[in-house]
């Protein structure tokens, strides 16, 4: 009962913030009408963490017409006044609303038979479902803050109109909004585009949207994650292949790609035929397997590839190196037999358990979902039976529990996904397993093996990633850590810094003899004093700062030195070698 009662009053608290959030919407276009009578209005929805409205104005605004719109609003909310409802005709709507275009537009789309509700409060009339709350007087005034002014497309479509979108905040009270300030103050600080200038890991170029270039200290981290990567598939028993970049439209079109993800492939024409960029690794690997007669003793094959993949992207969609076009993924595909699937899906879940844990992700931060059968589906019902249930099973067996998410699956079969929660509690849905009858089958792509029998049958095959786009979990590791990477990690593991230009040759030989123990180790022998040089290397977030002077150079140590500002003790060089290598195995942060 307490389980329930729980639920219950947070679904209350959350239908309450937005009936709140709705209300407060309104309360802005109220305020705008009153700084701007010739103001158009146009639409005003909740949002998560707030609203908008959106306005057509007779100048730009700035950002100091906030403080102001701020201000009638808490005005406004003094009145205490109700919110109240009414139910009218198309005909009464177009004369309340005279002269507001938009309004008008809005009510020239609806059905004849669509009820039109207006809802009034403090003299001000919108046209609007609802809900809102009952009064005014429910709304904290310090509840809600006006944040941005961004430009907006009418209905969306960049044929029309651009309006004036402001964005809010809002909360049930001024503690839960300083709470959210403060989180996204941290989320500033963390911003992997931010970062990544700083850390000197990338850069994006406004000429070629949503393609990085990868600097060294970037490439370097990408390299540390591919070879992880790579050496726990090897040791999962996959086999690793590369498949071209470029295929042709008939391939596409036998998968169903070409129906489907026409619009988001980048297109190619040679010798008359068209060719597309690929946006996603499946139908290669099927036809990897298609090679030669395969027998139900070879199965299962498990086949990986970091697949460079191409995706068209709206430009206004693209972020930082979260959302791209260009991107590589560790894709894998299992070919089995229907009564491989239960073990094959457990060890994936027993492989992505250990690889996120050492990206410092553990258990108990990863939510999972087993997305069942939409509506519209392939397959019987019967294996749609099978397919839940052994993946529901072997994700329990694996030591996870899962939500169930009713209609989410592909259209082809269940699938699992696995979301991330980071240090500042985010969600990032990264891993994924899907369950797929339809790819393999003699109406897509004709993969077939021998089976006990003699005859022909088409494998299962099972789509994965555990890390998904190399770019997009980049992003997140650089958030998650605000750059500072686990020592494994970091493209930096030590500096070391001669406390005068008379102890460069010394600090040249331990940095020699680190790097050729395989560690990321630098000298900083610059003009700069040694404390302007530990900063720099603070900044940098390099994980230990080595310093030696006359007294290490004698008895052949380092003085250490940790990003966090710990001194630690004086150690022989190879005594720190071996010391650092057992912290680069341990996968520690520190």
């Amino acid at each position: 009962m307490a389980v329930t009662a729980i639920a219950t009053s947070r679904r209350d608290q959350d239908e309450l913030l937005y009936k709140k959030r709705h209300s407060l919407a309104h309360v802005m276009a109220e305020a705008v009408l009153k700084l701007m009578p010739e103001a158009q209005i146009a639409i005003g929805p909740p949002v998560d963490n707030g609203f908008y409205y959106d306005f057509e104005l007779p100048r730009p605004l700035r950002e100091d017409d906030l403080a102001g719109i701020e201000t009638l609003m808490r005005g406004i909310l003094q009145s205490k006044a109700l919110f109240v409802r009414e139910v009218v005709t198309k005909e009464k709507a177009a004369e309340v609303f005279g002269n507001q275009k938009y309004k008008q537009e809005l009510l020239t789309g609806l059905p004849a038979d669509e009820e039109i509700s207006l809802f009034s409060s403090d003299g001000f009339v919108d046209l609007c479902r609802g809900p809102h709350v009952e009064h005014m007087g429910q709304i904290d005034p310090e509840s809600f803050k006006l944040t941005r002014i961004a430009g907006a497309y009418w209905k969306g479509d960049e044929r029309n109109a651009q309006l004036q979108r402001v964005y809010a905040l809002a909360f049930h009270d001024k503690a839960g909004l300083d709470t959210h300030l403060a989180f996204l103050a941290e989320a500033e600080k963390r911003d992997h585009r931010r970062l990544g200038t700083e850390l000197d890991l990338f850069h994006l170029d406004s000429e070629n949207p949503g393609q990085i270039y990868w600097h060294p200290n970037g490439w370097v981290l990408w390299l540390a994650i591919e070879d992880y990567v790579r050496a726990r598939q090897r040791d999962g028993g996959y086999k690793e292949v590369k498949t071209p970049f470029v295929m042709p439209q008939s391939l596409w079109e036998r998968s169903g790609h070409w129906a489907k993800y026409r619009e988001a492939m980048f297109v190619t024409e040679s010798e008359k035929r068209l060719f597309a960029l690929k946006p996603m690794n499946c139908p290669g690997h099927v036809e990897i397997f298609k090679q030669g007669i395969k027998s139900y003793r070879d199965l299962p094959l498990r086949i990986a590839e970091f697949g460079s993949c191409t995706r068209n992207e709206a430009s206004g969609a693209l972020h930082g190196i979260m959302r791209v076009r260009g991107f590589v993924q560790d894709d894998a595909h299992i070919f089995c037999r229907e009564d491989q699937i239960e073990a094959e899906v457990k060890d994936f879940c027993d492989l992505l358990s250990t690889m996120y844990a050492d990206f410092g992700f553990a258990k108990e931060t990863i939510v999972v979902k087993l997305s069942l059968r939409p509506e519209m589906r392939l397959g019987d019902d019967a294996t749609w039976d099978r397919a839940e249930t052994v993946l529901g099973k072997a994700c329990k067996a694996a030591g996870f529990d899962y939500l169930e998410m009713p209609g989410e699956g592909a259209f082809y079969g269940p699938k699992l996904e696995f979301t991330l929660i980071d240090a500042l509690g985010r969600g990032w849905q990264c891993g994924t397993i899907q369950l797929d009858y339809q790819l393999p089958s003699a109406e897509r792509l004709n993969a077939n093996y021998i089976g006990e029998d003699g005859q022909k049958h088409p494998p299962v095959m099972l789509h994965r990633v555990v890390i998904g786009s190399f770019e997009r979990f980049i992003g997140i590791l650089i958030e998650h850590y605000a750059g500072a990477f686990p020592v494994w990690l970091n493209p930096v593991q030590a500096v070391v810094i001669p406390v005068s230009g008379k102890f460069d040759a010394y600090a040249a030989q331990v940095t020699e003899k680190l790097r050729s123990q395989g560690f990321r180790v630098e000298s900083d022998t610059s003009d700069q004093k040694m404390g302007a040089r530990i900063r720099d290397a603070q900044m940098r977030k390099v994980c230990y700062m080595l310093v030696v002077g006359g007294n290490e150079e004698s008895e052949g140590t380092v003085s250490i030195r940790s990003r966090s500002g710990e001194q630690l003790p004086v150690m022989k060089v190879q005594d720190f070698s071996d010391w650092l290598k057992r912290k680069v195995a341990s996968k520690v942060l520190l």
